[in-house]
């Protein structure tokens, strides 16, 4: 049986779906980082796991689009996060 091929991406879509792949790994990467030193283990972990349920859920409800408006919100909600994860690192860095 032969599976139809899927529809090419927009560049559009590419971008946001690389921009929330970016975050993701960022996330993982501070996962890794807080549970090797123990600074904010709690944050990293929550942060990740609010990852993958808002991207879940905002892609089921776009049914796929990552231009949709939901997506964009959930990419965005996490750049704001990281924004407030340097504000906090460079206060602690600041003293």
């Amino acid at each position: 049986m032969s599976q139809p091929d899927l529809p090419q991406l927009t560049g559009e879509q590419k971008r946001w779906a690389f921009g929330a792949a970016g975050l993701f790994l960022l996330g993982v990467g501070f996962l890794g980082f807080a549970l090797n030193t123990g600074v904010m283990r709690v944050f990293a972990v929550g942060w990740v796991a609010l990852m993958i349920f808002g991207f879940v859920g905002a892609g089921r409800v776009a049914k796929g689009d990552f231009a949709h408006p939901l997506f964009k919100a959930q990419v965005m909600l996490h750049v704001v996060a990281l924004g407030l994860l340097a504000a906090v690192i460079i206060r602690a860095v600041k003293g």
